[in-house]
């Protein structure tokens, strides 16, 4: 019989843990708080320990550090429903042999539970962790699925391995890109993002690899590349499905050989840069549409991440609503309240700007709202809303615009100047010139 380790304040989910691990045959000691699984650690080991996160003053890191101390080769599996990145890779660099996410089904714990013994019956040992203090991101979420990502990330980062991060547009590949930065050895080096669509497809090679002096029409001088820019740190090639069949032959030689050769050099030259890849297109299919290298698509998907779209994770909705009601009300010295009804209407909508449509209709509703509120929250949605409407001309799209703000702000032309960004005597100019 193997025997184990629960540390559970709910007593619930305690029970129901413990009820399930016993009945696959492991013989539990149940703890309540953080001090008994510590003391019990002292008096002897345990081969496994599963532990919540948040418990009291101490944390299931606390019972980590308590747990691979007595037995480094302890397997231990952590529990929250308050998952953020820091944990994740303190808890990664603390040795931490699983993390899961709550709410979770029983089977997701006793699976875990069995691959620990698993692992333990093998002989199997992981590094020693080093402990510091790490800093607030905003990679937020608490689903299974951002967990997921955590932990690919917290994996990752301290690799050289090249990373290719999938989701839409504003899910927030970029804020990934840099936590993989950030956790990584490179940490204190470049981080350069560069956007491959908005370069034009005969630039490409110059902004990257640079150029020499008269290399093409207009070079009077050497020019350096991005990559060699950033050497020994991270470039992330956004919208990495966007670039040209010819330009994707050179990527794949560069990733292979660790070399770039400038246009119009002779010579080529050695850079360490690690690269992320990010895009909001399925390059899988782009490969099978002969669109995309298939041996570029396989070495960049070392690490593949794919980052679920707001609308899958609408749990996640309330925390990142208040991260960024903090955020914004200490960037413009506010006060504005974030109510329940207005995180009930956020979570209603289907946000398809993910993330960043989220982040930037709180921020306006911090700067203009007195709350955020059901009725806030409304009016700016149908503002941001009457932006998509096709119309036919720009002074049709003005109109329209001026007539839905003035609906969702009840006629209030003040308010309704505030919100379209214009003086309010510029606002009775337009209103007059509309006959409204």
């Amino acid at each position: 019989m193997s025997k184990l380790l629960l540390v559970e304040d709910d007593p619930a989910l305690q029970f129901t843990v413990q009820t399930a691990l016993e009945a696959e045959g492991y013989e539990v000691d149940a703890v309540s708080t953080t001090g008994e699984a510590i003391e019990r650690l002292r008096d002897s080991a345990y081969p496994i320990v599963v532990s919540d996160i948040y418990i009291d003053e101490r944390t299931g890191l606390d019972v980590l550090d308590a747990a691979r101390r007595k037995d480094p080769r302890c397997a231990v599996i952590l529990m929250t429903g308050r998952g953020t990145i820091e944990t994740t890779v303190a808890a990664t660099r603390g040795g931490v042999f699983d993390y899961i996410a709550k709410p979770f089904e029983l089977d997701v714990m006793i699976d875990a539970v069995e691959r620990a013994k698993a692992s333990r019956e093998s002989g199997g040992e992981e590094e020693e962790a080093v402990e510091e203090e790490l800093p607030e991101t905003e990679l937020i979420g608490n689903t299974p699925a951002m967990v997921e990502i955590y932990k690919k990330v917290a994996r990752a980062a301290p690799t050289d391995a090249t990373v290719v991060i999938e989701g839409e547009t504003g899910t927030g590949k970029e804020v990934v890109a840099r936590m993989v930065h950030r956790f990584s050895r490179r940490a204190n080096q470049p981080f350069v993002p560069v956007d491959c669509a908005s370069i034009a497809p005969s630039l490409l090679e110059s902004e990257l690899f640079g150029a020499v002096r008269g290399a093409y029409t207009g070079a009077d001088r050497d020019r350096m590349g991005v990559f060699e820019a950033a050497n020994h740190g991270t470039v992330l090639l956004d919208e990495i499905g966007d670039i040209e069949h010819n330009f994707q032959l050179a990527l794949l030689r560069f990733l292979e050989k660790g070399e770039i050769r400038p246009v119009g050099a002779s010579r080529a030259r050695e850079v360490d840069v690690r690269v992320v890849a990010a895009t909001n297109r399925d390059l899988q299919r782009l490969v099978d549409e002969n669109k995309f290298r298939s041996d570029l698509w396989w070495r960049l998907n070392t690490v593949r991440i794919i980052l679920p779209p707001l609308r899958d994770r609408r749990s996640d909705i309330p925390t990142l609503a208040r991260f960024f009601a903090n955020k914004y009300n200490a960037r413009y010295s506010r006060d504005v309240k974030l109510m329940d009804s207005g995180v009930k209407a956020l979570q209603e909508y289907t946000w398809p700007g993910n993330v960043r449509q989220l982040q930037h209709l709180i921020e306006r509703l911090t700067v203009l709202a007195d709350r955020i509120d059901a009725e806030a929250v409304n009016e700016a949605l149908t503002i941001m809303e009457a932006r998509d409407k096709t119309v036919d001309t720009l002074a049709d799209a003005e109109e329209e615009q001026i007539r839905r703000v003035l609906a969702a702000t009840g006629g209030n032309k003040s308010k309704a100047a505030q919100l379209l960004g214009i003086e309010r005597k510029t606002l009775y100019r337009k209103l007059e010139r509309m006959k409204l």
